[in-house]
């Protein structure tokens, strides 16, 4: 009997679970996520799975591994220092679809080049201002380069991709490798967001690889991609920016498989993030406009699916401003107080009494601050390395770190790129309090509530009386943030206009009425009208109160603490291959490769032989990625316009699919 091992490392818990022949879960276990060093959050999640299921790793055929770490660093807009090269394009093209935003003041190199819509060279690669650019010390670490039609004519990102990797040997990005879609600034913005998280991604797997090893696991290594599927460990290095929503996917595709459901909403709250998507027909919609992550749109092929800040760990804002005081959570993910307390124990509890002491609430009350080690600083400014070298190795308050606007400004550009990590209270110390949750120090975040509880108003009252009503208050407010989440996505799904957007219609006076169940010469009920299926390790401390809320049925499956380490194992490798036919002029019929436009005569025959081209890519890359038993299929989609009586052919698109299951080692 095969074993699978599936790993799931999110920003708080890494998980591991241990399936037999796709049927049954035999172990299942959580370790802490180790940011500075991600080897010994695996290898102690793997360690317990083994030791609790007595398996021989001899007998494991699998190892599949998800992760939260994509989607979390784009949301929290952390990665490496990165560096565009846009070619063909104007400066001003840079504000198109936030690529100047997700830049964030890192480098980008605008040049002339760039081909016209028939693949034609527009203007000559302006080679020599590419190559006096590299020549300078810029600190990146990866770079991205989108040229002006590259998917049809890709000559002059390949010849870029050459220079840099002959000038500086760092990884490069092409835009026409990660989608065959025009748009160039969304394929520009998809390159670089892959450009920022190829340094991170690499890591986890090496961790994830050189332990496993070291445990004596050395069964082939899959990575979940963003729309469920499988790919190899290889193929995630190269195109990291897939493994976004990789997590969530897995999850989805975990929750159909322990539930059987067939129409559903699923929602994952993680540490950071919540992720929500729906099942239709037992399987989860693909986003026709490309994954999005936080703030960002991008080309990449995932699960159509809402993902919001907000998490076990996300940030406590008090609202203190005003007559009626309250809170509000994330979206950035904070390292809980009861955790930092657990580490650096003496310290944590010697600042908080000190802070009690005192008369008047400071503004950096409860809060912490501590380096990552084993990131690469590389182009930090030099206010940036000398607040960095200030910390340390060792936990600091806040308060007697930051002691001017432009050291605040700094530490918000070092949590940007991941050199260090800020604490402070969570809905995790919230649940501590209320006795929800006894993993780590509850007198630590009986505390810090406690300092954010006796803030005043504007009404001069203070925002809650203790510790126990301000976890309530969070908890509440987690709820309700929860609530508007699945809201939205469920109006966004709606086969009907309703006239507002999905945000404004979950948010609607009306709608929260209905929801509160007013009474009066009006009746109004509102909420879902499908079931709810609840994962993650804190899903069954917070979501009976929303499925109450929303008036729906919570599915809380008994797994559901480590569905996406499940969802690594039970999906499909799929590889997808998309190309276009174009007809530059009558009677040709031009094939847009990635050696280049190559001309016909018959529609057909180009047709044809783009697709047989795109077939081979796509077997060669599932054959890669470890599948067997491959099945094909393709889709043309032929746009044609009628013209003096006559059908005259415009453009073709072809999408190819590659599908098998992996193959289990022997």
């Amino acid at each position: 009997m095969a074993l699978l091992l599936g790993v799931d490392t999110g920003g708080t818990y890494t998980d591991a679970v241990l399936i037999r022949d796709e049927r049954d879960v035999i172990a299942s276990a959580k370790a802490l996520t180790t940011r500075h060093d991600l080897a010994i959050g695996i290898g102690g999640a793997v360690e317990a799975v083994l030791q609790t299921s007595g398996a021989d790793v001899n007998d494991i055929g699998m190892a599949s591994l998800s992760t939260t770490l994509a989607t979390n660093a784009l949301v929290e807009g952390q990665g490496g220092r990165v560096g565009l090269v846009y070619i063909g394009f104007r400066e001003k093209d840079l504000d198109g679809h936030g690529l100047r935003e997700a830049l964030g003041g890192d480098p980008a190199l605008v040049i002339e080049g760039g081909h016209n819509h028939a693949g034609g060279e527009a203007k000559p690669l302006d080679k020599d201002a590419l190559s006096a650019w590299l020549e300078t010390d810029l600190g990146i670490s990866a770079y991205a380069v989108a040229s002006q039609f590259a998917t049809r004519n890709p000559a002059h990102e390949l010849a870029a991709m050459e220079m840099i990797r002959e000038a500086t040997g760092r990884p490069v990005s092409c835009s026409h490798h990660l989608s065959a879609k025009l748009n160039g600034p969304k394929r520009a913005l998809t390159a670089l967001l892959n450009a920022r998280l190829i340094g991170m991604i690499a890591r986890l797997i090496d961790k994830a690889e050189g332990k496993l090893g070291d445990l004596g696991v050395h069964a082939p290594l899959m990575v979940v991609r963003g729309d469920g599927a499988l790919i190899s460990a290889d193929q995630a290095r190269e195109r990291p920016i897939e493994t976004i929503l990789s997590g969530p996917a897995a999850s989805i595709v975990g929750a159909r498989w322990m539930t059987g459901a067939d129409h559903a909403l699923v929602s994952d709250i993680g540490g950071t993030t919540t992720d929500v998507a729906v099942l239709r027909g037992g399987k989860p919609a693909i986003d026709p406009g490309g994954a999005r992550v936080g703030p960002w749109r991008t080309m990449v092929e995932a699960v159509a699916m809402r993902t919001t800040g907000l998490g076990g760990d996300s940030e406590v804002h008090v609202i203190d401003e005003g007559l009626i005081g309250g809170v509000t959570l994330g979206p950035r993910r904070v390292v809980p107080v009861s955790l930092i307390a657990r580490d650096a124990p003496e310290l944590v509890h010697k600042v908080l009494d000190e802070q009690l002491r005192s008369d008047t609430p400071g503004e950096y009350d409860a809060r912490f601050v501590r380096a990552v080690p084993g990131i690469d600083a590389g182009g930090l400014q030099d206010k940036d390395a000398a607040l960095l070298e200030r910390i340390g190795a060792e936990v600091h308050p806040v308060s007697r770190v930051l002691k001017t606007r432009m050291e605040v400004a700094a530490s918000k550009r070092l949590v940007m790129r991941g050199l260090i990590q800020v604490s402070g209270a969570t809905p995790s110390d919230a649940s501590h309090i209320l006795g929800r949750l006894d993993a780590w120090d509850g007198g630590a975040a009986e505390k810090a509530l406690t300092l954010l509880a006796r803030k005043r108003t504007g009404a001069g009252n203070r925002v809650a009386e203790g510790a126990n009503e301000m976890a309530q208050m969070i908890i509440d407010q987690l709820t309700h943030q929860t609530s508007l989440a699945l809201l939205e996505i469920a109006f966004a799904e709606e086969e009907t206009d309703l006239g507002l957007p999905p945000a404004d219609l979950a948010r609607h006076v009306l709608m929260q009425r209905g929801l509160d169940g007013h009474t009066g010469l009006v009746r109004l009920e509102t909420g879902l009208n499908v079931p709810v299926i609840g994962l993650g390790a804190s899903a069954a401390t917070y979501y009976p109160a929303v499925g109450d809320r929303l008036g729906c049925r919570m599915d809380l499956p008994t797994h559901a603490g480590v569905a996406n380490a499940i969802g690594a194992v039970v999906g499909r490798v799929t590889i997808r291959r998309s190309g276009t036919v174009t007809a530059p002029s009558e009677g040709r019929y031009r094939v847009h490769l990635d050696s280049g436009p190559e001309d016909f005569t018959d529609a057909e025959e180009a047709m044809s032989a783009l697709q047989t081209t795109l077939e081979a890519d796509a077997r060669q890359q599932a054959e890669l990625a470890g599948a067997e038993d491959i099945h094909m299929s393709a889709a043309r989609d032929i746009r044609k316009a009628e013209a003096e009586a006559r059908e005259v052919f415009l453009e073709a698109e072809i999408t190819v699919e590659a599908s098998g299951r992996p193959r289990i080692a022997a």
